[in-house]
């Protein structure tokens, strides 16, 4: 039985370094040759994630917004055009997938995410033959999502331009404990990233710290999809409210989560998610300026400038269960 490994399964050797200021640190990554960022994050398409307000900051963040599907056709290109830069959309693949897309591209719309639980899938073949056969190379698309290499080169082949990989892993998913299957985010970016494809990886999924993305990055993520990092703040959809205990709150949920399946088609199939309440975390800038500073602080423990340097140099060790324990912050759990 093959044996696979999660991100607290292993920690990154740090090594010699020449990095006078870890801000000299690039973290720029390219989702394809006409689309890079500064910050190699993307927003999750969830309604609890990702509507006008994220997909600014995360923009001005230098990183990628994807707005969720779960609304009318007439409601997600209202949020889009009211939103700065070229943010994502989202698509599903099967349905309305097609008018959907060609509403959103007359209205400026570049990057589509066709956005399934499950995307090696014969409805994900036809899905992106038909958008490919539609928009040519007009559009970027990104799909997913994925566990295995054969599933990230199948959806490379059938067209592509970058894949999400990860299942069952994502704070508020249940997959794994629903329908058993699933595979840890980390040993998926390690299989996925031996592709030749020119399909860009993104993690999605699994991800608690900054040092989570640093080690996605480094095992061969071009991007790192987060949810539940985001969630809870100024920018995320949802009102504030105040709980019993007096303190300031949020709701954050799954979007195979039974509430959410009611919300946007009316009715519950067999849920896979989650739907809770999280603390407001305020302004989501700081939490990107967080993200931002831990990742550059990363690449300057591996003595790498850029995320292609960490890739080529990093070298990974595989800690014990009390190792794991060594690397949080013990002090509250100290007997």
């Amino acid at each position: 039985m093959k044996e696979a490994l999660s991100f607290d399964d292993v920690l990154l050797v740090p090594q010699y370094s020449e990095i006078e200021s870890r801000s000299k640190v690039s973290t720029r990554s390219d989702l394809d040759s006409d689309n890079t960022y500064r910050l190699p994050v993307i927003s999750s398409p969830m309604d609890t994630v990702t509507e006008v307000e994220m997909a600014k900051a995360m923009a001005k963040a230098g990183g990628l917004g994807v707005i969720h599907r779960y609304n009318t056709i007439d409601k997600q290109k209202d949020i889009f055009v009211a939103c700065e830069g070229n943010p994502a959309v989202a698509i599903g693949a099967t349905g309305d997938f097609m008018e959907r897309a060609t509403y959103l591209f007359n209205h400026g719309a570049k990057i589509f995410c066709v956005d399934t639980a499950h995307g090696h899938h014969s409805a994900m073949r036809r899905c992106l033959s038909a958008l490919r056969e539609r928009f040519d190379e007009d559009i970027h698309i990104m799909a997913g999502n994925v566990a295995t290499r054969e599933a990230f080169d199948d959806l490379a082949s059938w067209g592509a331009n970058s894949i999400r990989v990860g299942i069952g892993s994502g704070a508020i998913c249940s997959t794994r404990l629903v329908a058993g299957s699933g595979m840890p985010v980390f040993q998926s970016i390690i299989e996925c990233a031996k592709s030749t494809s020119n399909a860009a990886l993104i993690a999605d999924g699994g991800v608690r710290t900054t040092g989570d993305m640093v080690k996605a990055l480094a095992a061969g993520a071009d991007f790192v999809m987060i949810g539940s990092m985001l969630a809870g703040t100024k920018e995320s959809p949802g009102e504030i409210f105040t709980g019993n205990d007096g303190k300031k709150y949020k709701v954050y949920r799954g979007m195979a989560s039974k509430a959410a399946q009611v919300d946007w088609r009316g009715s519950s199939s067999t849920p896979e998610g989650i739907s809770t309440t999280i603390p407001y975390k305020g302004k989501v800038s700081h939490v990107l300026a967080d993200i931002q500073g831990g990742i550059n602080s990363g690449l300057s423990y591996s003595g790498c400038a850029t995320i292609q340097e960490l890739r080529n140099k990093c070298e990974f060790i595989r800690q014990t269960p009390a190792g794991q324990h060594e690397s949080y912050t013990h002090i509250l759990t100290r007997k």
